[in-house]
């Protein structure tokens, strides 16, 4: 285990949004290195990149045309390389975004395997066998290439899927076995692509949609047998590099797969969204939520299990937010904002903070999809600084930006926030803190449940010498409790301490200190 990962938190920049260093419109690689030393003071140690790559972006980049080159609106390579730079001299880690699963039509490789003539790369994409081959359980693209035959895509029609085989082959006439040499020559296309990376310094990679390698693989065995053939490559000839997948199921992803660790996604019913996103209508039934209807036993029953098998192997990835779902403004008021980033700083894992949550951005539900955004395009508005023009993301004029500002009354910026105490970036950055000036906060003692009641509040655990209760409900809550030998150490709200019991006021967070443990 590469020994940096369990004390980073990380700061989840998409690079078209957050600083515009050119007056183009869009945010840049020379912007991110503008701002590290915003995103060091606010206790970030590391970075990870949305995808950089060049790419017609008809998915924001997750369409790839060519994996070793910069798409020009970020910059140059000598950008990213001074990025590198800076960022190391920082003591910061900066982790790229792989797209391993599939490409952009427009990607050299696809293009000749499309074309209809005998290439090297004919079984680097999957194909049906003829363009009357078309079954109804995979996703095809018909009719729309020069070969004969039709092309499965992963998500939008312009990414088909690279061939990684089938772990059930049931079209044999068309289908690879996942341990065919035409399957594993993807895979070593792709270690080719990562040591391309790894070999300029990048820190590792953040891999989407990491369990979607391998078709017909429900318990994605096979798929893990490649993160694991990977991962070897790694700890050879990289060892302090990481890999953190886009897979919400750490048993497979940090144990079976190999990864460093694994993102807790909001996936309708699971345990984050219990926790954050639980909103049903016009009910939010999400523990940290105005009013407080949720069960936190629905967050356990899920999480603890997954926590045990992955402890010992690697690390859960609680985030803020991220490019993929609403920002945590669309469930929760500021106050409930703050009681969540106090829960994630102080559970074990590896954090991220989605750029922008740090101040409390708004998801906007007013816009129009942008490069494949859709209802995700409300989380990816440009980064708001400043009161100065267009809230100093950038000097272009107004109509060149990459999406539309937030203008709203009471629209946060971090000049508002900074040094300002008590707001939300001011209370995140404390927290931070807190969590790096304790290696038991961080992954250097266990998780204990001390006290959890379904659909009841407040919820206590235990971490080392720290104990920490979590009120979100509008009641006082009381437990008993032998505060023997224990202090206030950080809080938010109210609370009382005695003897035997604690009591929590409504909306707080407490956490103490048992100085004789």
């Amino acid at each position: 285990m590469t020994d940096w990962l369990k004390n980073s938190v990380f700061y989840q920049i998409y690079p078209q949004s957050f600083f515009d260093s050119n007056s183009d419109g869009i945010g840049d690689l020379h912007g991110i290195t503008v701002k590290l030393d915003y995103i060091k003071d606010l206790g970030c140690d590391a970075i990870w990149i949305n995808p950089i790559y060049d790419s017609p972006f008809m998915d924001a980049g997750y369409d790839v045309r060519d994996y070793c080159k910069i798409a020009p609106r970020y910059g140059t390579m000598d950008d990213l390389m001074h990025l590198l730079d800076e960022a190391h001299k920082r003591g910061m880690k900066i982790l790229l975004d792989l797209v391993p699963g599939h490409t952009s039509d427009t990607n050299e490789w696809f293009k000749q395997a499309r074309s209809g003539f005998p290439t090297e790369f004919d079984d680097r994409y999957i194909f049906t066998k003829s363009v009357w081959d078309a079954p109804p359980e995979y996703r095809l693209m018909c009719g729309v290439c020069q070969r004969d035959g039709n092309y499965l895509v992963n998500y939008f029609s312009s990414q088909p899927a690279l061939n990684y085989g089938f772990y059930e082959v049931t079209h044999p006439e068309w289908q690879y076995s996942s341990d065919s040499p035409e399957a594993w020559a993807t895979v070593g296309a792709l270690k080719d692509i990562m040591r391309f990376w790894l070999d300029k310094g990048i820190d590792g990679f953040r891999v989407d949609m990491a369990d979607s390698l391998v078709k017909n693989d429900d318990e994605k065995i096979a798929t893990a047998k490649i993160w694991r053939d990977v991962r070897m490559m790694m700890d050879r000839d990289y060892p302090d590099a990481v890999l953190i997948s886009e897979w919400s199921n750490p048993q497979r992803a940090i144990v079976n797969a190999g990864f460093h660790a694994d993102f807790y996604l909001d996936h309708q019913g699971n345990g984050y969204n219990a926790l954050f996103r639980n909103k049903q209508g016009s009910d939010n039934l999400s523990f940290f939520a105005d009013g407080a209807h949720g069960d936190i036993e629905a967050f356990l029953a899920e999480y603890l299990p997954q926590y045990h098998f992955s402890k010992d192997s690697g690390y859960i990835s609680f985030m803020t937010n991220n490019h993929d779902m609403p920002r945590a403004t669309f469930y929760m008021s500021e106050w409930m904002i703050r009681l969540s980033h106090a829960f994630m700083m102080t559970m074990p894992g590896v954090p991220f903070v989605y750029y922008g949550d740090e101040i409390g951005m708004r998801y906007r539900t007013d816009l129009i999809s942008v490069e494949g955004g859709f209802s995700r395009t409300g989380s990816r508005t440009p980064m708001q600084w400043n009161h100065e023009k267009n809230m100093g993301f950038s000097d272009a004029d107004e109509d060149m930006l990459y999406l539309p500002l937030d203008y709203s009354e009471g629209s946060p910026t971090v000049e508002d926030q900074q040094g300002v105490g008590g707001s939300i970036f001011e209370n995140l950055k404390s927290l931070i803190a807190l969590r790096k000036a304790n290696p038991e906060l961080m992954n250097e003692s266990g998780f204990e449940v001390v006290y959890a009641r379904a659909k009841e509040y407040p919820f206590v655990y235990r971490r080392g010498s720290f104990t920490a209760f979590i009120n979100p409900s509008d009641d006082d809550k009381t437990i008993d409790y032998d505060t023997n030998g224990a202090k206030e150490y950080y809080f938010l709200g109210g609370y009382e301490i005695n003897e035997n019991s604690v009591t929590i006021r409504s909306r707080s967070f407490l956490l103490i200190r048992h100085e004789n443990a």
